[in-house]
């Protein structure tokens, strides 16, 4: 695995912050994070929490624009760099009395996601996590609360392929109405946990517009459910515009605290569907080494990490990945992830350094 040059987790000295043993930069940022985090955004119904992101970014004074599936926001240089972030967490949907479903693996979106995608592929780890959590049903457009429930069992139904909750608490629930997971971000030994993927990046963009800057950046919906790289494509057709310099923030799963610890900003040459831009990487890995931050590239971590399991973990298959295929390469660009352990959980964990390091590249834009 390629790495920058400087030690594992170096970064410049800094003073302690208000929340504990933190960068006195983040602050402010957690400051975003933490009601966020609150607001629901289960996949598919994220009206919701496109109504909390447009109103801190109007307090910023950026242009933002909603459309189906998709808030832009801009500022006064908006195609010098083209951010992007989904905004959809995974959570319940009530499909019949007591019946409860993985709102990302409902019948109705298995046809987007299925074949090389990490989600599914992780559908087996994940299935026996979730006993004794806590969650809230919200109203599907308006966000209104609605109760609270736990989930006493989950369990994968061989026919529908999905995995099924048995909740105690919301029996008077209705078809179509979603179901979040209670969370609250847990701050800890230089660690935060909560259901990060991938409300994190959404908080970094609009930190990094509080900071000033001035490109533009895309917050999509459905993207668990393997539907966002469309509401982008017809914005993108809409403007009647192609980029080579869209860059695409998330959480980037690994198996262990070691594994994520190896660096501190994982970046991908290609996944499942093809190569991404040469140039836009390279651009991110210098800054990296100008800074120097830790760096790691998923797709090779993948590729090390299959010569000894006994079942390949897919390369997966990501929103900027589609795109490319989808334009033949006329939009394209790179990702830049954050890395994390206990993936699509609530109890996701990233480091704080991590973050200071993201946070820290993308002020090289501004």
């Amino acid at each position: 695995m390629e790495k920058g040059n400087a030690a594992i987790g170096e970064q410049p000295t800094l003073a302690m912050g208000t929340n504990g043993n933190l960068y006195p930069e983040l602050d402010e940022f957690l400051d975003i994070l933490k009601p966020l985090i609150r607001e629901p955004s289960v996949v598919g119904n994220e009206d919701s929490f496109f109504r909390a992101l447009r109103r801190e970014l109007e307090e910023v004074g950026v242009e933002v624009n909603y459309y189906h599936g998709i808030l832009v926001a801009q500022g006064h240089d908006p195609h010098s760099l083209i951010l992007s972030a989904h905004i959809d967490r995974h959570g319940l949907l009530c499909t019949g009395p007591k019946e409860f479903q993985y709102a990302a693996f409902i019948a109705g979106n298995q046809g987007e996601i299925m074949g090389d995608s990490v989600s599914e592929h992780m559908l087996h780890t994940i299935e026996n996590r979730f006993q004794g959590q806590r969650v809230q049903a919200h109203l599907p457009y308006t966000g209104t609360y609605l109760g609270q429930g736990e989930i006493t069992r989950s369990y994968i139904c061989p026919e529908r392929k999905n995995l099924i909750f048995e909740v105690d608490g919301l029996d008077f629930l209705q078809p179509g109405t979603p179901v979040s997971f209670l969370d609250r971000l847990q701050i800890a030994d230089g660690l935060i946990s909560a259901q990060l993927d991938n409300v994190l990046s959404a908080a970094i963009l609009i930190y990094l517009f509080r900071l000033g800057f001035q490109g533009t950046a895309l917050f999509t919906a459905q993207e668990e459910s393997g539907r966002s790289w469309r509401y982008t494509l017809s914005w993108f057709q809409r403007q009647q515009l192609t980029t080579q310099r869209l860059v695409v923030l998330d959480t980037s799963p690994y198996g262990t605290r070691e594994d994520a610890s190896a660096q501190l900003i994982t970046l991908r040459h290609r996944d499942a569907n093809g190569s991404f831009s040469e140039e836009m990487t390279q651009e991110l890995v210098n800054h990296c080494q100008n800074l120097g931050l830790t760096y790691g590239f998923k797709d090779e971590y993948i590729a090390d990490q299959n010569k000894i399991r006994t079942k390949p973990f897919p390369l997966g298959r990501t929103e900027l990945g589609r795109l490319v295929v989808a334009t033949n390469g006329a939009i394209n660009g790179t990702t830049l992830q954050i890395p994390t352990t206990e993936y699509h959980t609530s109890s996701e964990t990233a480091s704080l350094a991590s973050i200071a390091g993201i946070i820290q590249l993308l002020k090289e834009y501004i």
